[in-house]
């Protein structure tokens, strides 16, 4: 009996080393290579793609900017798809790995589509006028797109859960380096994003876009590659079911019991660890006085005792679970509008750039792609990182304790005032351009160069790259943190979906302002000519909706109430006390 105990203490030792030699420091190179690679390839022709629009595809500036706004929409939307697929049936791993062959595709679309004349609509001429592209060359744009789109689905949602899946939380070193995670995933992505906004911009602007795409299509297939290699080192939470129909049994065991008295002593609620264990590993979620007639589902009836239904009987767990998601909606919307002000720097902000003297010096020769003003974006968001975790956080560690220096929560109002401080700025700039064009008598004439330097634009880029650094990274630690741990892709993809959102509410706008700012001769605040615009209006509408904005989050943040989490034994504290009772 005694060496039947010993070989199961064997094999428990040895699949206890097993699963501590997974996860780690050690599976970030190809997390971080597959991030990067995958970041080239998309901001390689979205920091760009309005150019091509316009420029290749001959479209109005305005239907090129609510395609671009509408694509990311999208984009930003099908990450809940990918998370729902990954949560509830294949897991993240086979979800990054099966979207980025659909991107993949997409890319190699998009590519010969700009390699191939058939594509585009024939080269504008002195003698006649730009013909836009036809319904079937644009047809093969946005089913490139739309392919790009659904990849995007999975990545978005499972890569940032699916590295901070290789850390234990339960373990106290480990946890203070997920969050130092978030804080380099996003250094990383900058890198990439730098680099897409540089050197592939001007290959697409000076050299060809057949070549300027087709290095982003070469950079996926090296993302899909680098990821797959770490497979046998990468530690993979096996799917736990839809979360989704757990959700939705909470709601209707709640309504089900409606009329039914509410227990006077929460302990007598529906407890059940070992349901939920798969539910659950890292630790139970416990109850909260909040939202109580949720708590209704998980109220024992004699019906229940006879035959326990999901669909009537809930765990507090799984009750708390819902309370989180809902608790978290308010932070949620509040990022919404801080994407729409964002947007602008591919849209509005590039035509600005693309008016203004973009040389480096009045001696110089060589002028900044309009698509690389986003350098500066990218540059201030890498410093900001930088410095927030190398020296914000060690000295924000000493006040108040917290292992993040602050918390998320006041991270993102932080990146909240200063977006919209950026639209502010922009505003401001576009004031000064059009004064400058103004002075040149050029105002009728949108092909000549406005004698403003491009470099008057950077204050914007740079304040939304600060913004970024706070407000992004702020809300992808909320949403892994404040999650249930079974929908953290979920979570993930919500955080996408602001973005969505976001993009829009950017084309709400800008139909809006077009059809209330039209005036005698189809004139309105953002025509083809900025000159004749009123662009800096449209910048100060977003300006008022941020402040307000603001004041909202700060009301939410106030009163947000914290997931209740209590934490399970790691695995090493169980083993040695079994050992020791052996």
């Amino acid at each position: 009996m005694s060496e039947e105990m010993e070989g199961a203490e064997q094999k428990g030792d040895h699949a206890l080393q097993d699963e501590k030699r997974k996860g780690g420091i050690r599976t970030m190179p190809f997390i971080f290579a597959n991030e990067i690679s995958e970041k080239l390839a998309v901001v390689g022709f979205q920091a760009n793609m309005i150019s091509y629009l316009t420029l290749q595809l001959h479209m109005p500036l305005a239907k090129a900017a609510t395609t671009l706004t509408n694509f990311g929409g999208t984009a930003s939307l099908t990450p809940l798809i990918g998370a729902f697929l990954a949560d509830a049936y294949v897991g993240r791993f086979w979800a990054v790995t099966v979207s980025s062959i659909i991107y993949q595709i997409g890319m190699i679309s998009l590519t010969v589509s700009a390699i191939m004349p058939q594509f585009r609509p024939p080269p504008c001429t002195s003698n006649q006028n730009c013909m836009e592209a036809s319904a079937w060359q644009l047809a093969v744009l946005y089913v490139s797109l739309l392919l790009t789109a659904l990849g995007a689905g999975g990545i978005r949602a499972c890569v940032v859960a699916f590295g901070a899946d290789q850390f234990d939380e339960s373990d106290p070193k480990e946890k203070t380096k997920t969050w130092n995670f978030f804080n380099w995933y996003y250094f990383c992505m900058g890198v990439s994003m730098l680099l897409a906004v540089t050197v592939v911009v001007y290959i697409q602007d000076n050299v060809g876009w057949g070549l300027g795409l087709g290095i982003p299509t070469v950079a996926m297939a090296i993302s899909v590659v680098s990821f797959v290699l770490g497979y046998r080192m990468y530690r993979r939470l096996e799917p736990s079911g839809s979360p989704f129909t757990r959700l939705a049994q909470v709601v209707v065991a709640a309504v089900r019991k409606r009329k039914l008295p509410m227990v006077s002593d929460p302990s007598c609620l529906y407890v059940n660890e070992e349901m939920d264990a798969p539910i659950s590993l890292s630790g139970k979620l416990v109850h909260t006085k909040q939202l109580r007639f949720l708590d209704k589902a998980a109220i024992i009836t004699e019906e229940d005792r006879r035959q326990p239904n999901p669909w009537r009987l809930s765990t507090v767990h799984r009750v708390e679970e819902l309370k989180s998601v809902i608790r978290m909606a308010p932070i949620w919307a509040a990022g919404i509008l801080v994407i729409t002000a964002s947007t602008q720097q591919y849209t509005f902000s590039l035509q600005q750039a693309r008016t203004m003297d973009r040389r480096f010096s009045p001696a110089s020769s060589f002028r900044i792609p309009p698509g690389s003003m986003t350098v500066f974006t990218m540059l201030a968001m890498l410093l900001t990182i930088t410095l927030y975790d190398r020296a914000l956080i060690p000295l924000a560690r000493r006040f108040t304790g917290l292992d993040r220096g602050i918390s998320f929560l006041h991270r993102m109002g932080i990146g909240f005032a200063i977006s919209t401080l950026a639209t502010l700025v922009a505003g401001l700039v576009e004031v000064r351009r059009k004064a400058a064009a103004a002075a040149a008598g050029i105002l009728n004439d949108p092909s000549t160069i406005v004698p403003i330097s491009v470099f008057w634009l950077v204050p914007q880029y740079a304040l939304h790259g600060v913004a970024e650094a706070f407000t992004s990274i702020g809300h992808l630690e909320f949403f892994y943190d404040q999650a249930p741990e079974s929908m953290r892709s979920t979570a993930t993809a919500l955080f996408w979906m602001s973005i969505s959102v976001g993009s829009y509410v950017s084309t709400m706008l800008v139909s809006v302002v077009h059809h209330y700012s039209a005036g005698p001769g189809g004139s309105n605040w953002l025509p083809d000519n900025l000159n004749r615009g009123r662009l800096e209006y449209f910048y100060w509408i977003i300006t008022l909706l941020q402040l307000l904005n603001l004041v909202y989050y700060a009301i939410c943040a106030k009163f947000y109430t914290y997931k209740p989490l209590q934490l399970r034994r790691r695995k090493e504290e169980e083993a040695v006390e079994l050992s020791s009772k052996v």
